[in-house]
């Protein structure tokens, strides 16, 4: 995408500068490695700064050209590719999921987890597509130090470390045995749910999901460094994943800094894709434009709007939401990412904005109403409070 002057799409170069002083006093602080910061309008890169490193220890600087682990950046792009499937007509929203896995039909939810086992309870309502692209179906990650449900679903995933030497279909199996943590639509819980949409475009198309995302998005789409994985000839480009130290600074986090190094068997479409910044900002122009870039139509403009629309508002009056406590405060949930709807929260944005962020500390969010796109991109496990909110205050005040 072309690179031009700030100030040809009504951005202020200078105040743009800020962004890349506040990455620095985080550098100097020892809180990053080094980041990509993106801002995008009206279809031009307006600003596209690379600073630090993706390699500390070999002092490798981060390139524009980097490959950085999404995560779970990755489930807007999974809901985008079931709602191509949507529009061909295949499935609605509020269609039960055992209309694609039977399994579904027989799922149970928790209500107490006791030293003799799990207390469970009958579905009051199916579990629903909607209900998997919201978070509302009550599936969880599998946690053996964490809630209840998390527990449970842990003792059915076992040895939850190793889950990618599971499949796609393999890992869903599992997933059904356990019980969910509420009943479906009744609350918010971030999981696996999106892991299950990306089985559903298996089963529709009859394609694996990777074969299905290369057809139909990241070829039309170009995003060529786009994938599960990293292959050979590609991995120096590769940057490192770090964290706060024990003793101050950063040290390198090891187990995130060695995966993607190998085609996995699970493909995971809620957390396992690897991409660029150049990459990723032509999927989120590709939203800004309402569904299609540079000829290709991947989704219709209603389809875009769809995404970016609230589709919780039964649960937005539960204390986790009103506190921010579910994905932060000022946001509402649409298909596959947040969606912002309240200045009055205290940060920056337009009303649909929409927007997710990745385990590495990754951010981005696209905003129709100002043609503009914001992407920062670096690979910290876990990040500093504020980070993505002090990146989002910085764009939008350099607005003129």
């Amino acid at each position: 995408m072309e690179q031009v002057r700030a100030e040809t799409v009504g951005l202020s170069s200078g105040r743009l500068a800020r962004i890349e002083a506040a990455v620095k006093r985080r550098m100097d602080r020892g809180e990053l490695a080094g980041a990509i910061s993106l801002v995008a309008r009206k279809g031009k890169v307006a600003y596209f700064q690379c600073q630090g490193y993706a390699d500390l220890e070999a002092k490798r600087q981060l390139a524009p050209d980097a490959i950085l682990r999404m995560y779970s950046m990755s489930k807007p792009v999974t809901s985008a590719a079931l709602l191509m499937l949507l529009e061909e007509g295949y499935f609605q929203l509020d269609d039960p999921v055992s209309a694609f896995i039977p399994e579904f039909a027989q799922c149970k939810v928790l209500t107490e987890l006791t030293d003799s086992g799990p207390v469970l309870a009958e579905l009051e309502r199916p579990v629903s597509i909607r209900h998997l692209f919201t978070h509302t179906a009550g599936i969880c990650y599998p946690n053996a130090e964490g809630s209840p449900a998390e527990k449970a679903l842990a003792l059915e995933a076992k040895d939850v470390s190793r889950m990618e030497d599971l499949t796609l279909e393999e890992v869903v199996g599992r997933l059904v045995r356990a019980p969910l943590a509420h009943q479906p639509g009744a609350g918010w819980t971030y999981g696996l749910s999106i892991d299950v949409l990306g089985r559903i475009v298996e089963l529709i198309s009859g394609k694996p999901f990777d074969v299905f995302l290369k057809e139909r998005m990241f070829g039309p789409l170009h995003m060529v460094d786009t994938d599960f994985y990293v292959p050979p000839h590609k991995r120096g480009r590769l940057a490192r994943v770090y964290g706060p130290g024990k003793s101050g600074g950063l040290e390198l986090v090891e187990w995130a800094t060695n995966a993607f190094w190998e085609k996995p068997r699970f493909l995971s479409g809620g957390g396992g894709l690897v991409s660029t910044a150049a990459d990723y900002l032509r999927f989120a122009q590709m939203l800004v434009n309402g569904g299609e870039l540079d000829g290709a139509q991947v989704l219709g403009r209603r389809t875009v709007r769809l995404m970016a629309s609230c589709h919780i508002p039964q649960l937005m009056d539960q204390p986790a939401m009103k506190e921010g406590r579910a994905f932060g405060l000022g946001y509402t949930f649409g298909l596959g990412g947040r969606v912002f709807v309240d200045e009055a929260a205290g940060l920056h944005g337009s009303e649909g904005a929409y927007s997710w962020s990745g385990m590495a500390s990754t951010t981005f969010w696209v905003d129709t109403k100002e043609e503009l796109i914001g992407m920062f991109l670096p690979q910290l496990i876990p990040g500093p409070a504020g980070l993505h909110e002090q990146f989002q205050t910085l764009v939008y005040q350099a607005l003129v």
